[in-house]
């Protein structure tokens, strides 16, 4: 692999929404982004190395595969915990409670428009897990 390759990063995630402004207030008031920019109805939100581009959906509703997701990773179970409260007593859709799958504990939910997101912590993995994660 060259060097180019190997210093790549993901620095965004992009994807439709027929409600772009509750998906950038979602992303903003839950998530710790800011939005950093707009256009035709569409949203460019920040984080520290990352962002989120959310394109306005012009026809309808995207469709989304059940298991797409979108994972963002939270430092331990308390800091889960504290979200998923947060998330339940907003009214977020939520598509399952707090779960550890041996990978740590994790849960999923919907945001406005419709994408799946995972929330969780590999603080609590199983032993065998515990090495193929980065720091």
């Amino acid at each position: 692999m060259t060097d180019s390759i190997t210093s790549m990063k993901l620095n965004h995630l992009s994807f439709p929404s027929a409600d772009t402004s509750a998906t950038a207030r979602f992303f903003e008031q839950y998530l710790g982004f800011t939005i950093a920019g707009t256009w035709e109805q569409s949203y460019i939100l920040k984080r520290p190395g990352f962002d989120v581009v959310i394109d306005h959906a012009r026809d309808d509703t995207p469709d989304w595969p059940r298991a797409f997701h979108v994972g963002f990773e939270l430092p331990d179970l308390d800091a889960l915990r504290e979200l998923h409260a947060r998330f339940a007593s907003a009214g977020v859709p939520m598509e399952t409670g707090i779960f550890n799958n041996g990978r740590g504990s994790r849960f999923f939910c919907r945001a406005p428009g419709g994408v799946m997101f995972e929330l969780n912590t590999r603080a609590d993995a199983a032993p065998e897990y515990q090495g193929t994660f980065d720091d």
